[in-house]
């Protein structure tokens, strides 16, 4: 399937795509903290990493999939006070939340999905080996890691610790030796979670978790990790100096980070309160409409996202369903009558590289912009082949090839993955034109009697009333079928 390079945020290049054993790719990112709804910026890292984790699998490799939740923290401890609810309660019901909107929008479940919570013991663990080796201290609040102490620390997000501390303008923390040590575990307050600990009740800090399940599930080094670009620094970078102090050995060896969710140039996040949670637009857009508006820009480029963006993207799927529609009627009345012509042999080599270019698209990085392009390349050349009304037996094979071809590549990105009638039966729930697809058939029914009797006039009316609610209906040898007009 050709080479396939990864942009490597560690070294800033691409690089061919070598897994660590053979054949086995072993990939951890970093999930959610379950203490809200998720927002469009959440759906855009899962749906890339679905889409790579697919992809990866769509060549043969052995995937284990690692994805997490972060069930114990600050926001959840204030939202669990703030609802009335114990924190646990709050983890589970916006964890539950958190399936409901990825199911919606076609995410696999990945392999594995570890609670922060069920890692309690392996943090301690690393805690006590990263303060024995001189890495970690101890202070009235917890312990803290030392990050001076890490020859490599910056290494990922490119920052020099010592101008990053010349330029610090942030009150001094007296309890940290430096302002950029982070906190490994931390001691309860009144009334908050605690495990215990050789240092007191308390909980872990972020950072720890993530290099704990990473390392329970993984191993000490594994492939790929990924997330969001907003998680380069601290995030990643101190994963990177605890995990690398506690265990002597390399992290990861890739590491891949999408680009921002943008409203107006600036980042989508809840600490600005310019979001759109996933539940809200999914009231309005099927949820292929969002994740196709997702993957038409490569991964690591910024989106601006906007309602209008979403409504640009309807016809393109729109258009994919009609072809499927039409190449299914053209299949179903097919009648062999002409020899091979030109235009057969012309696009049979568009149908026999489609292909191979989407595959290419996906091996430069993931580019799934480029990839979701060849399919829609396909498909105007297909509709143009269908236009000339091809009728060879050569034609038959042909059509058949291309829209299985299609429809294969487009389910490595899970695009494209109903049928035209659940298509509009989805755009008619997201439209809410005031009509439902029962009173859509009593209509067409009507209609069909009025033709029968010969009452142009009322079959006439019956058509241009749902075309008002935006009801378009096509008259077929079989029978009237109907579509939601975008």
């Amino acid at each position: 399937m050709g080479l396939l390079r990864i942009y490597n945020t560690m070294s800033g290049k691409k690089e061919e795509f070598i897994p660590l054993e053979n054949n086995r790719v072993r990939m951890y990112v970093c999930g959610v903290t379950v203490y809200d709804l998720c927002h469009v910026g959440h759906a855009r890292s899962a749906v890339v990493f679905d889409s790579i984790s697919r992809y990866l699998r769509f060549r043969n490799y052995d995937v284990t999939f690692v994805k997490n939740f972060t069930d114990i923290d600050d926001k959840i401890i204030n939202r669990a006070a703030e609802e009335g609810r114990s924190w646990d309660e709050v983890a589970k019901h916006y964890t539950d939340e958190y399936y409901e909107d990825m199911t919606r929008l076609g995410v696999a479940t990945p392999d594995k999905e570890p609670r922060a919570t069920a890692h309690i013991a392996g943090m301690i663990d690393m805690i006590g080996k990263l303060m024995d080796a001189g890495y970690a201290y101890e202070t009235e609040d917890g312990v803290y890691y030392e990050v001076g102490k890490f020859d490599g620390y910056g290494m990922l997000s490119k920052r020099d610790l010592d101008s990053m501390e010349a330029g610090a303008r942030v009150e001094i923390d007296l309890k940290k030796r430096s302002h950029f040590d982070f906190a490994l575990w931390k001691r309860s307050k009144e009334g908050e979670p605690w495990w215990d600990s050789p240092w007191g009740n308390g909980r872990p800090g972020w950072h720890i978790e993530c290099s704990v399940m990473s390392l329970a599930h993984l191993g000490e080094t594994f492939d790929i990790h990924g997330g969001g670009a907003d998680l380069i620094f601290p995030h990643h970078e101190n994963e990177i100096a605890q995990s690398c102090a506690a265990t002597g050995k390399t992290f990861a060896k890739y590491w891949i980070h999408n680009g921002f969710i943008t409203i107006d140039k600036e980042k989508m996040s809840k600490s600005l309160g310019n979001f759109f949670t996933i539940r809200d637009i999914l009231k309005e857009f099927d949820p292929e409409v969002l994740r196709l508006f997702l993957l038409s820009t490569h991964y690591r480029s910024p989106i601006e996202f906007s309602r209008e963006s979403l409504r640009q993207t309807e016809p393109s799927l729109d258009r994919v369903y009609a072809t499927v529609l039409r190449t299914d009627d053209f299949l179903k009345a097919f009648k062999e009558n002409l020899a091979p012509s030109k235009d057969d042999a012309d696009f049979g080599i568009i149908a026999a590289s489609f292909k191979d270019k989407f595959i290419e698209a996906m091996n430069d990085d993931f580019n799934t912009a480029a990839a979701v392009a060849t399919i829609f390349d396909t498909i105007r050349e297909l509709n143009r082949y269908l236009d000339k009304k091809p009728s060879s037996q050569e034609s038959k094979a042909l059509v058949e090839k291309t829209i299985a071809d299609i429809k294969e590549c487009a389910g490595v990105l899970n695009i494209f993955t109903k049928t035209p009638q659940d298509w509009y039966l989805s755009l008619l729930e997201a439209h809410k034109p005031g009509i439902t697809a029962s009173d859509i058939e009593a209509l067409i029914e009507k209609r069909r009697q009025a033709r029968q009797l010969k009452d142009w006039k009322l079959a006439d009316e019956i058509r241009k009333s749902l075309d008002s609610k935006g009801i378009a209906l096509e008259d077929k040898e079989d029978g009237t079928r109907w579509k939601v007009k975008v």
